[in-house]
């Protein structure tokens, strides 16, 4: 059986990352997204299990301890972290599975499985950036303003990425995002 793809997909908190892999998932690619452990709390409409595993602190330096995450990173404060187990389970089973994830987590990824493909999803500009996590009404002007030092330092990552794909229409990100994976 033919092992399946891992397509690591990375950007700034806000550039669109949740919105085009959900159009790429909803066009018909046979792909699985992983779901990721968080510490932060979960935002309006997010589910556990499908959006995020919402797990306390101590659980995940509990999973960090037994080698249960792929990567992991801390982000404003939260702890993400990608379980191995799931993963690796469905690239041996042929299935290809979409990650997505801050830029240290890519680089973890790609250093311990270097077959993986690594795309950086970027905005349009960083004025677009800003108005799309304003737009949120989620965070504290404080956490806007972090994400957004955050977010310079990521772009300037983009080159160190396989593709960087541009997100100014969802549609034709995901497309593009599509194509990648049929490589």
């Amino acid at each position: 059986m033919k092992r399946g793809k891992l397509l690591v997909i990375s950007g700034p908190s806000g550039c669109g990352k949740s919105t085009v892999i959900g159009k790429m998932r909803g066009g018909g690619e046979n792909v699985e997204f992983s779901v990721s452990a968080t510490t932060r709390r979960p935002r309006p409409g997010e589910r556990e299990g499908v959006d995020y595993f919402f797990v306390s602190r101590e659980r995940f330096e509990e999973m960090l301890r037994n080698d249960e995450l792929l990567e992991h990173a801390e982000f404003v404060g939260n702890c993400y972290g990608t379980p191995k187990s799931q993963v690796c389970a469905r690239l041996e089973s042929g299935v290809s599975v979409i990650l997505d994830m801050e830029v240290q987590g890519a680089a973890q990824v790609k250093q311990k499985l270097p077959e993986a493909v690594t795309v950086f999803l970027a905005p349009p500009g960083l004025e677009a950036l800003e108005r799309r996590l304003r737009g949120r009404g989620t965070e504290s002007e404080e956490t806007i303003r972090a994400r957004l030092d955050t977010a310079r330092r990521e772009m300037a990552l983009a080159p160190s990425y396989d593709y960087t794909v541009i997100n100014d229409d969802p549609d034709r990100a995901s497309r593009e995002l599509g194509a990648i994976l049929d490589k």
